[in-house]
């Protein structure tokens, strides 16, 4: 079928199904969305069932627009908002996102915003023609946030925008080839390693990118294959996606635009905030040490621009043959396990990302019941036979006893940290251990992003789990604000802290000390024997961190260009149950329960030992094949 034979067969199933008096003014096919405009907004807002019964018939995502002619202009339309909405309901920021026609509307009162029975809402809606969302302010406002709203809002991006929806739209819809049926995934990195995660899916009719990331813990910070011939021309891909914001996932994902590329990249809200945040700060470090940068600030704006948002549980096209639901992964915030329908039923896979099969301090555990499911790309970054990890009530308690013993002596506490997941769990803990007087109330410093990353976290409260929602919003309970935490603004702070002599804890960056500002605290606190350095996550092969773990007493560093030797004399421990990683013990669990069972899986995301120990298992002890590819191997299922 044509395109043109497409968008007839929609305009006709429209005009079956809307009532003849509600005016449609446009259809267009905006990536894998079928958004129709129209004068007559209300129609559809009071009987939702034309919505269901367009989705059903259409077999697409369906968006009910307001016509571009009845919307305010944006400036005259927030002067209209901020009068209508009383005062007291104290307006934070207004957002307008010109792809729907909603306007969103931060506030520290919601139920005033909203008025009694809608009134205000009403009142905005008439006044402006925008359809105004209202949602409670986040406890603290994230820069990175607020600089991509901006972003977005500008009227050259906006269009530029429309126009990549626009054009999206009718490769999705592309016509078929023809010819026979096939499924491959290819390793690209991450297979047999910890690093540069990348898997090529491709089809008769698609090519589709999962992850693309770097391996900061080599010393070339080593990239994917991305000049494997499956891969090339990277304008040839279909679309991107992104499990979740790790760089080890999408650290050099704007080095494709950088190379042509221009299409889409699939990502949950949150996943898309985090990964800005975190490739930004990746520039800041490369720069920093001398080394040339992979890619330009402007290349991740380009990311930014080519984003679709997928909430959990949502599902669309993403080519013209395959199609993506999110699924909570529990790793991070916004971290998602990727189910990708091929053909018309022809092959299901599941591309977990990383995944933590448990409830944490955070998040729900990884989800596993999906509608089909036949192959089951899964991580293994602790799937050795020994990989066993705490709870986190015993690792909540194991760090409770660390710190306090630490603290007794007149020690310091060093926590290299992630920014993003890690860091949130331990000042949740530490927070609550304190509060509760079980160790000793010091100033936990916070240096590095993970001021900023908690800020996203709290915009986001919908991905967190329910009893910390609950906390926050509920009973107005928030850890994170808690007086003891102190961010690290500046290189001044970061110096007086270093020269002070009192007890306290830093959370800083990076997890697994290959650079960041956690290196400051080790040099200058690493002889004392009265201080300690706690891990709390994943230590890779080649770090810092590894060689701290292996026993090393000296370690030879830089500073300020110079090269220095640090004797290593404090407590070096390890907590193992904060990872957001499933042990061994998880992740055999999450296939066991995997409904339904896959038919075979691939194990990656985990050094090579670990990934041969997982796989026997799997085979062993559930009977189902599983392999363990290279990189550059390709596997094919159809």
């Amino acid at each position: 079928m044509s395109m043109v034979e497409i968008f007839e067969e929609i305009e006709k199933t429209v005009k079956t199904i809307v009532p003849a008096h509600v005016q449609i003014t446009n259809i267009e096919l905006e990536g894998s969305v079928v958004a129709i405009y129209t004068k007559n907004i209300d129609e559809f807002a009071d009987n939702n069932d034309i919505i269901k019964q367009l989705a059903q018939a259409l077999r697409r995502r369906v968006a009910i627009r307001p016509d571009p002619s009845i919307l305010a202009d944006q400036d005259r339309a927030e002067a209209e908002i901020r009068r209508i909405v009383p005062a007291e309901a104290q307006i934070t920021d207004i957002y307008f996102e010109a792809d729907t026609g909603e306007v969103t509307i931060e506030v520290l009162s919601p139920g005033i915003a909203i008025g009694r029975h809608g009134t205000v809402l009403n009142e905005i809606k008439k006044g402006i023609g925008w359809a105004p969302k209202i949602v409670r302010a986040p406890p603290i406002p994230s820069k990175t946030v607020r600089e991509i709203r901006d972003y977005l809002r500008k009227d050259d991006v906006n269009s530029a925008r429309k126009a990549f929806l626009k054009k999206l739209g009718k490769r999705i819809c592309k016509e078929p080839n023809g010819g026979e049926n096939w499924i491959r995934t290819t390793a690209l990195g991450g297979y047999r390693e910890v690093g540069r995660s990348a898997t090529l899916l491709s089809t008769r009719e698609s090519k589709i990118l999962v992850d693309c990331g770097v391996n900061v813990s080599s010393e070339d910070n080593a990239p994917p294959y991305l000049n494997a011939p499956e891969l090339m021309p990277i304008e040839s891909i279909d679309g991107v996606v992104i499990t979740h914001a790790h760089l080890d996932h999408c650290g050099l994902l704007p080095l494709l635009y950088k190379y042509g590329y221009d299409g889409p990249v699939y990502c949950t809200p949150p996943t898309r905030d985090l990964m800005s945040l975190l490739q930004i700060d990746y520039l800041k470090v490369t720069a920093g040490e001398g080394r040339k940068t992979p890619y330009e600030s402007s290349h991740i704006r380009d990311v930014v621009k080519h984003c679709v948002l997928l909430r959990y549980g949502e599902t669309t096209d993403i080519s013209s043959d395959i199609r993506l639901t999110f699924q909570n992964a529990g790793h991070i915030l916004g971290s998602a396990i990727g189910h990708f329908h091929v053909g018309d039923g022809l092959h299901n896979i599941v591309i977990t990302g990383d995944i933590k099969y448990e409830k944490t301090w955070l998040f729900n555990p990884a989800v596993n019941k999906f509608p089909r499911l036949e192959t089951l790309i899964i991580e293994s970054t602790y799937g050795g036979h020994q990989d066993f990890q705490p709870s986190r009530k015993e690792a909540a308690n194991q760090l409770k006893e660390i710190v306090k013993r630490t603290l007794a002596r007149g020690g310091k506490v060093i926590v290299p940290v992630f920014a993003v997941g890690r860091s949130q769990e331990v000042m949740i803990v530490l927070e609550q251990l304190m509060r509760q007087k079980e160790i000793l109330q010091v100033p936990i410093y916070l240096d590095g992003m993970i001021w900023e990353a908690t800020a996203i976290h709290t915009a986001y409260p919908e991905y967190l789990n329910n009893q910390l929602r609950e906390d926050i919003f509920q009973k107005g309970e928030n850890p994170f604000l808690s007086e003891i935490f102190k961010r690290v603004d500046s290189v001044e702070m970061r110096d007086n802290i270093c020269n002070d002599t009192d007890p306290c804890v830093v959370l800083a960056t990076s997890g697994m000390l290959n650079g960041g500002p956690v290196m400051e605290y080790l040099k200058a606190w690493g002889t004392e024997e009265k201080n300690t350095l706690i891990f709390v996550g994943y230590q890779a092969e080649g770090t810092v961190g590894r060689r701290l773990q292996k026993g090393w007493k000296e370690l030879s560093l830089s500073d300020h260009g110079k090269p220095i030797t640090v004797k290593v004399n404090l407590d070096i421990e390890t907590c193992d149950g904060f990872s957001g990683h499933s042990d061994r013990r998880q992740l055999m669990t999450y296939i066991h329960h995997c409904d339904p069972k896959p038919e075979n899986v691939v194990v990656c995301h985990g050094e090579e030992s670990k990934c041969y120990d997982f796989a026997s298992s799997i085979h062993k002890n559930l009977g189902i094949d599983a392999r363990v590819p290279m990189n550059l191997e390709t596997i094919r299922y159809k």
